[in-house]
């Protein structure tokens, strides 16, 4: 249950509705213990009447006992009316707010996600955080809602209807009780088979969910491959092991219902049994014993379904479980007091070295260099020499192991994040569109609320869009399709530069995103680009040098290190391995 304690600030929210549905419990219960009263008091009439109407006679006692026999199925009537308006009532407040938690949990791990750093993406699965924010949630709101709702019931069932047991009865009462400290001892050692398994079984759905998701979002190249056997086979084997532990949970549950069942049926044996001996000494009455066998009847769906609310509470603290490990995750915080960004100077790197968890191989070391404002900065070198590293060191996505980045002499960290990514454009080598239109993906680099269908043109067409445009049948309205699956490679380039570009900001940042287009369409790119970029600070990152022709200072990484720097032409003489690459790269084309 520790693990649900996280929930109790969402409880808190709701109390009002919480506790209003607690008091319709109490009512409800109140009520069902006035229709046993009901029938014991109607019972022993009826037995009391029918023992003169047969020693008398006479029609008019007849209708005495029709006539009380009347009343108290109105009452009766009257009882169920109100139990059930009651138990109506209690629905409407707890099920109610397990819906609004559901909704509260789900955006605040939703929101959780949002400010996660890079590295928590690199080492979790989208099908994992898929499964913890849709399945997780779920079970979780079976516990706020229907679990709490049924352990208050059962609580103040057992409260209500004992208390009136004892009243009635002591001695038969105690009786009656022997089989619960047995019903408890067992709830205490299933419920911990079940919170076992149902973890088991969630950390299976996360690797089903992962495999699905993998599976459609890489089925062109499954298709390809032809690899759909292998992959339907690995598919099949996941689905088999989730099948498994769910029939191993089957078996722990179905253990509690009979268990229930058979306690209950004990205790109505021991009511009948003694309650017909104590009516035999004439110190029970036919009435108390209906009460009793009614009173055992309001605990047996109370009792029945501790199985079934247990397990949603295991079910729940398991689920809650995993969705702590993902908010117990330090988030990427602001700076307590957040600068605001400015930028009219430069941008340094001194002596900035970085290393991957896990990796024994530095990715950058003891970098040094400085962007003066307006300039470009063109960056190069072989696969794997940390250009891609170096960008997301300057956009702050990953933080330097050693040495320090300054802009305008202050760290990316001292800004605010959202203030520092409203100035930056950044265009990743791995290109991500939504499945949304073609205006809608380019319009994505604007401010909220922002949109220009001018300037999304003006932005296709820098990016070299406007052949393809005029060939889509709606034009910038065409839907591209999850993940842009109707565009190709070069198109997809393009869009991600176009979004850029769209984006008034003090540093553009550009990793490796002509790499897909021809040698034409980069000559025009770069041309557009040479114009957009006038005034502005910019980082171009390419293997391919024709790319960095515009550039005032080119820097060439070799193994995590600078080995030359200096202007294009500057590089070009010098004969080193610029030189080379450009010589090689020339005589290609």
């Amino acid at each position: 249950m520790r693990e649900l304690f996280v929930l109790n600030v969402y409880f808190r929210r709701y109390a009002g509705k919480m506790l209003f549905g607690v008091f319709c419990i109490v009512l409800s219960n109140m009520v069902g213990v006035y229709v046993a009263v009901f029938v014991r008091e109607g019972l022993n009439e009826a037995v009391s009447h029918s023992r003169i109407v047969s020693g008398l006679g006479g029609d008019s006692l007849m209708g005495m006992v029709y006539a009380s026999a009347a009343g108290f199925v109105v009452l009766l009537l009257i009882a169920a009316g109100l139990k059930g308006l009651f138990m109506y009532l209690m629905r409407q407040s707890i099920v109610v707010v397990s819906r609004k938690v559901e909704y509260d949990l789900k955006n605040d791990i939703f929101g959780h996600y949002h400010k996660l750093g890079l590295s928590f993406y690199r080492t979790h699965f989208t099908g994992d955080m898929m499964a913890r924010i849709g399945e997780d949630v779920s079970n979780v709101r079976m516990y706020v809602g229907p679990a709490v709702m049924y352990f208050a019931n059962i609580i103040f069932t057992f409260i209500t209807v004992i208390t009136q047991m004892l009243f009635v009865n002591s001695q038969l009462t105690l009786w009656v009780l022997i089989p619960l400290p047995f019903l408890s001892y067992s709830i205490y050692h299933v419920s911990k088979i079940i919170n076992r398994r149902n973890t088991d079984i969630q950390n299976q759905l996360s690797v089903l969910t992962t495999a699905s998701q993998e599976t459609f979002a890489g089925i062109r190249v499954i298709k390809s491959f032809g690899a759909e056997s292998a992959f339907f086979e690995d598919f099949s084997a996941k689905t088999e092991t989730y099948r498994r532990l769910n029939l191993r949970l089957a078996v722990v549950n179905s253990l509690f219902f009979p268990l229930m069942i058979l306690l209950v049926g004990i205790s109505t044996l021991i009511v009948l049994y003694l309650g017909g001996k104590a009516v035999e000494a004439g110190t029970f009455s036919a009435g108390n014993i209906a009460e009793f066998i009614l009173y055992l009847n309001m605990l047996i769906w109370p009792v029945a379904s501790l199985g079934w609310t247990t397990a949603l509470v295991q079910k729940a603290a398991a689920s809650q479980k995993r969705i702590n490990e993902f908010l117990d995750y330090e988030t990427e915080a602001d700076s307590p007091n957040p600068v605001p960004f400015k930028f009219s100077r430069e941008i340094s790197f001194s002596n900035v070295s970085f290393t991957y968890s896990g990796a024994v191989k530095p990715a950058l070391s003891n970098i040094s260099f400085t962007i003066p404002k307006g300039a470009i900065l063109g960056i190069t070198g072989k696969t794997g020499c940390g250009k891609s590293t170096l960008a997301q060191l300057l956009t702050a996505q990953i933080m330097p192991n050693n040495g320090e980045i300054l802009i305008d002499g202050n760290t990316p960290q001292a800004f605010s994040r959202r203030d520092f990514n409203s100035h930056i454009a950044f265009v990743p080598q791995d290109v991500f569109l939504f499945s949304d239109t073609l205006a809608e993906n380019i319009a994505f680099g604007l401010s909220d609320g922002e949109e220009s269908d001018e300037k999304v043109m003006e932005a296709a067409m820098l990016a070299g869009l406007g052949r393809d445009i005029a060939q889509f049948p709606l034009g910038l309205k065409t839907l591209l399709g999850e993940r842009g699956v109707l565009l190709s490679g070069g198109q997809k380039q393009r869009v991600s530069i176009a979004r850029a570009l769209i984006k008034d900001a003090d540093l553009y940042i550009f990793d490796d995103c002509l790499s897909a287009v021809d040698a034409d369409t980069e000559k025009e790119i770069i041309q557009s680009l040479t114009q957009k970029l006038q005034g502005k600070t910019a980082i171009i990152i390419s293997h391919r040098l024709a790319s960095l022709q515009a550039a005032n200072q080119i820097i060439l990484l070799d193994e995590g290190k600078i080995s030359e720097s200096g202007t294009f032409s500057e590089l070009v003489r010098a004969g080193g391995s610029f030189a080379e690459l450009y010589k090689l790269q020339s005589n290609t084309h």
